[in-house]
């Protein structure tokens, strides 16, 4: 079952990005982090995503799963 999810990252990276990271949406944040947020099928394709981030060096700061009910009506 797929889950949503919201991942900050410490570094800035451009929206273009989104399909190395399996589509998710990049958002830059004022602070200087990068929000990615999206849905993954499942917990093994979180844990691919992390690695992916691992190995590029960059900075894990949350990773938050949303409930449904905090989505907009249109996700």
């Amino acid at each position: 079952m797929s889950a949503y999810y919201r991942i900050q990252i410490q570094e800035q990276l451009d929206p273009q990005w989104a399909a190395w990271f399996d589509g998710m949406a990049l958002t830059q944040a004022a602070d200087g982090t990068t929000i990615l947020e999206g849905r993954l099928v499942d917990q093994a394709a979180l844990y691919g995503l992390i690695s992916k981030m691992r190995d590029l060096g960059l900075t894990l700061v949350a990773v938050l799963p949303v409930a449904l009910e905090h989505l907009s009506a249109s996700e």
